[in-house]
């Protein structure tokens, strides 16, 4: 059991003990779907009652780190995140970081763009012509007169989250979808009254024929076209109104 028990103090008994545990998955002595001991040897090992542990289980649960399973086989288990999850957290985590530290707007374009454009050599490398295609797809719904501003946002997060997959690597893309699906709305929202969609639409046009023609140099060009685009709609969303 690779949970360290020597280290608990007699305040917050319950929270040090969630803390022991989580500190044990997160460093991975602990895996996926490992069953933990039963609440009496916990409570055994730490020098605590079973209420305590009880409740600190709870906590873990809460996080869901862990579940319960009733029946003879039952207990509580670690449980293996899914990337859905994983991005979901992620994503939440940002947007309160971003809303909550009044993080101003240009920051998060620079924070954006900077870690796409670190990921557009795997891109132009490794991109699929099935990527290709949902990039050309996106593309077209966004020059659509009929898409709706909604529908042009998510089209504008589906299309970064594609170059972020056509890195194939799985945890570059799950930290750029997660920077995209956080940040892009945001920008959008700030400054959709102001964009020109055929001009981003361009911009789009540009960046999937660089990835097309596996050059990274071009798409790195386009993709600060973009960025400098979208900074000057930053820079015209804080002039003062005209009387």
């Amino acid at each position: 059991m690779a949970i360290e028990f020597n280290t608990i103090q007699k305040e917050g008994l319950s929270v040090q003990i969630a803390n022991a545990i989580r500190n044990a998955i997160l460093d991975g002595r602990l895996t996926g779907e490992e069953r933990l001991p039963s609440e009496a040897e916990l409570a055994e090992r730490f020098g605590v009652s079973r209420s305590t542990v009880r409740e600190a289980l709870k906590r873990l649960a809460a996080q869901n780190l862990i579940r319960s399973e009733r029946g003879s086989a039952g207990g509580a288990f670690v449980n293996r995140i899914t990337w859905s999850e994983a991005t979901d957290n992620l994503v939440t985590t940002t947007r309160l970081l971003i809303g909550m530290n009044d993080i101003p707007l240009e920051d998060a374009i620079e924070a954006r763009f900077a870690l796409e454009s670190a990921a557009l050599p795997l891109a132009a490398a490794h991109r699929t012509d099935a990527q290709l295609g949902d990039l050309r797809a996106e593309i077209s719904r966004q020059r659509d007169p009929l898409t709706s501003d909604e529908a042009f946002c998510a089209s504008d997060v589906t299309f970064h989250s594609v170059i972020a997959g056509a890195t194939a690597n799985p945890l570059l893309a799950f930290q750029l979808s997660a920077a995209f699906e956080a940040m892009q709305p945001l920008m959008n929202m700030l400054v959709y009254r102001l964009r020109d969609r055929e001009r981003i639409a361009d911009f789009h046009e540009a960046l999937a024929a660089a990835l097309e023609a596996h050059d990274s140099a071009a798409a790195s060009v386009s993709l600060e076209a973009l960025s400098a685009y979208t900074r000057e709609l930053a820079a015209q969303r804080r002039k003062p109104k005209s009387d």
